[in-house]
């Protein structure tokens, strides 16, 4: 949804985008970049990543920044809406040579405003574990290389530890590691813990404890980016291979899967509430996927190149009860029933449990998520209900959401794809569309359930656990298109020998469960579409009284959403 117009129209940045919210205008005084505010040339380089820390001091501006430009790294106050960024004063600057900073994780449990712990990955395989508010480094794992050698695609502190971290490279694997633990003086030895379709997890054989304790090893080709539900039980991983993957964690087992349009997958993430996962990528679509019912719900399609970043605006994301307020007036009427504030998101996730809640009285539910992409453009979408419940009545009207297809998506039982459909029972036991069998439902909730134990210490249970003996065909090995697009590795003797030889055809994912067709699920159109910068844009970050974009030049800009500017920053606007 590009401006109508010339060329020039259609090249001009924009500085605002109004929604039926309001107008969220950019913060030209709240940019933050390398000191000198000189474009940075990325040739070359990878992507300026961003990561936010809230130190809960007292003087009630505890939000700090991170991001990476090349081979720098800087740790700055982040004032966002309120003042003006100083960028004479960061807190920490780190200049790496021979390596450079791919991802960083901050650990929101253990941070103070004395002391952060924050874990930076790198273009050489390497994990640093440093504290910027101390200018301390306590910690290099992997540092000789000898666990992997590849780029560290994705770093991430595990939900409600102190200690564990999982790391994802472009070799395919991801690893476990505990800060506590050493990582050894010569390459890990591995021992099989569980194998199924597309997946194998190992544990590291040695005498004492040492890192790392699991290795994953997941699909064909880079594992691009993983994400954890938002009770930290599950695990979405998403592959050059095209696969959306997600395990429950601490089972180890694979929980659903989807294959992408075309191409690879970049980015992933979950709704508030965990029902839903988004995924983008080559496709220059963005996914969305039924975690209850394993299935493609909807796509949508506004980039007009590969989607690099998705995010859902938990600020945004609207529930209410049974009024049914049809919302056909104007944006000022309708901005009386939006809230921005903590109180409201603090409360959506137990407000979209109630959704499904068969005493409860009938709630609406409005996801809204976000995109950004190579393409340079920020598209905004809305969730609806008629998406979610395409056969419930309709309590409100979106202008905004064009269904190709107003029907459910067409059975995938024994006439689609028989063998791709039959061997999807078992991983989709609650699918309307498909038949349930006895074997499908064991398989599907072996160690469902979970443990609240640590991965680290439960993990000798799993060793004795019978493996998947399905034998399917569509994991295997990925696309044609894939193999000019990223780093096909080559895996270990026990993923050959769990992978059957066959090459997985595209044509027998497509039109199944898997990977629906486009003319089988509603496709989405953006709320808006706007190009926000001169290079690639990889940050997406939704905060309570702002939105935050960085694009490859290392401009990290902050949107203020609508009412949020505040006073100061407005001469900064005309």
């Amino acid at each position: 949804m590009a401006a109508e117009g010339g060329g020039k129209e259609m090249n001009e940045i924009k500085t605002q985008f109004t929604t039926r919210e309001g107008v969220y205008k950019l913060l030209t005084h709240s940019e933050y970049s390398r000191p000198n505010r000189v474009p940075f040339n990325s040739q070359g380089s990878n992507p300026v990543k961003v990561s936010f820390v809230n130190v809960n001091d007292q003087s009630g501006n505890g939000d700090r920044i991170c991001f990476n430009v090349g081979r720098e790294l800087y740790f700055y106050i982040y004032k966002g809406v309120r003042k003006a960024a100083d960028l004479s004063k960061p807190i920490d600057k780190r200049i790496y040579k021979g390596t450079q900073p791919t991802c960083h994780d901050f650990n929101h449990l253990t941070a103070t405003a004395e002391s952060v712990s924050l874990l930076v990955g790198f273009s050489a395989g390497q994990v640093q574990l440093i504290d910027p508010i101390k200018k301390e480094t306590s910690k290099l794992f992997n540092e000789e290389r000898l666990i992997d050698k590849s780029r560290v695609t994705c770093v991430k502190w595990v939900p409600g530890s102190e200690g564990l971290f999982l790391v994802a490279h472009s070799s395919g694997s991801m690893y476990l590691y505990n800060v506590e633990h050493a990582c050894g003086t010569a390459a890990p030895h591995y021992q099989l813990l569980k194998q199924g379709d597309g997946y194998a997890v190992h544990t590291c054989k040695s005498k004492s404890t040492r890192n790392p304790l699991l290795r994953w090893t997941v699909g064909e080709g880079a594992l691009n980016e993983f994400a954890f539900s938002p009770d930290g039980k599950f695990l979405a991983c998403v592959s050059q291979d095209g696969f959306l993957r997600v395990f429950n964690f601490d089972a180890v087992e694979l929980h659903g899967t989807m294959k992408s349009y075309f191409g690879g997958l970049l980015c992933v993430c979950w709704s508030p509430d965990g029902k839903y996962i988004v995924a983008g990528g080559e496709d220059d679509l963005v996914t969305v996927w039924s975690f209850l019912d394993c299935r493609v719900i909807a796509r949508g399609h506004g980039h007009k190149s590969w989607v690099s970043v998705v995010s859902f605006d938990h600020y945004t994301t609207s529930v209410e009860e049974s009024d049914h307020t049809e919302f056909s007036g104007s944006d000022e009427e309708f901005q009386d029933q939006i809230h921005f504030g903590r109180d409201r998101a603090n409360s959506t996730q137990s407000r979209l449990s109630k959704r499904n809640s068969t005493d409860g009285r009938p709630v609406s539910v409005t996801y809204r998520f976000g995109s950004v992409g190579q393409d340079t453009q920020l598209c905004l979408w809305d969730l609806t209900e008629d998406i979610l419940f395409p056969h419930l009545p309709l309590s409100r009207t979106r202008t905004h959401t064009n269904v190709m297809n107003a029907t459910s998506p067409p059975p995938t039982g024994s006439g689609n794809g028989g063998s791709v459909a039959g061997s999807l029972s078992a991983t989709l036991p609650r699918s309307n569309s498909l038949p349930h069998s006895a074997a499908g439902g064991a398989n599907s909730k072996v160690g469902g359930g979970g443990t609240d134990s640590a991965v680290a210490s439960g993990v000798s249970k799993f060793a004795t656990l019978s493996l998947h003996e399905r034998k399917e065909r569509h994991h295997e090995k990925d696309h044609k298109r894939n193999h000019s697009m990223g780093h096909i590795s080559s895996k270990s003797s026990d993923k050959l020998n769990l992978l059957t030889k066959t090459k997985a055809d595209p044509a027998k994912t497509l039109g199944t469960t898997l990977c629906p067709r486009m003319e089988d699920v509603p496709l989405l159109e953006p709320l808006i579409c706007k190009k926000i910068a001169h290079e690639r844009l990889t940050v997406l970050i939704f905060l309570e009284d702002c939105i935050v974009t960085a694009c490859q030049e290392g401009f990290i800009c902050t949107w203020a959403r609508p009412g949020k500017v505040v006073s100061s920053c407005v001469e900064t606007q005309r």
